[in-house]
């Protein structure tokens, strides 16, 4: 009986973690602007993982070669001012980041747009910006 009980907990914990597990899965994520392209993917850290926040992965891209622009990432974790990803003219920036908010244990909102530094006189382009948020 006893050999019984702890066969049904075992597949009972087992068969939780699998929702866990498909709950936290990896998405794709294309965020593109004319000149700008960022593809990869994007993943809620666990709460008992330490930043809890959304993870990116991905490269950015810089699409016009010719422009002369650089490209960035614009990021925004609750509501915290905006910050910068940095790109580079004519290559390809690798992005591995976990945006979370410190002050808190579970993130529950982050906002990314992907831009092209036009210069201090025309304004940037920018992508719309997307919401990612968790329940």
């Amino acid at each position: 009986m006893r050999k019984l009980a702890t066969a049904v907990v075992a597949a009972g914990l087992f068969f939780g973690g699998m929702g866990v597990a498909v709950a936290d899965s990896e998405h794709q994520l294309l965020l593109t602007d004319p000149g700008v392209v960022f593809a990869g993917t994007y993943q809620w850290q666990s709460t008992n993982k330490v930043p809890s926040g959304l993870h990116v992965k991905g490269e950015l891209r810089d699409d016009a070669h010719e422009d002369g622009h650089n490209v960035y990432l614009r990021t925004r974790v609750e509501s915290y001012p905006w910050g910068r990803i940095p790109g580079t003219q004519r290559k390809n920036v690798k992005v591995d980041k976990v945006f979370f908010d410190g002050a808190v244990l579970k993130t529950k909102e982050v906002r990314l747009q992907v831009c092209r530094d036009r210069g201090s006189l025309r304004p940037d382009n920018c992508s719309p910006e997307r919401l990612f948020s968790r329940r």
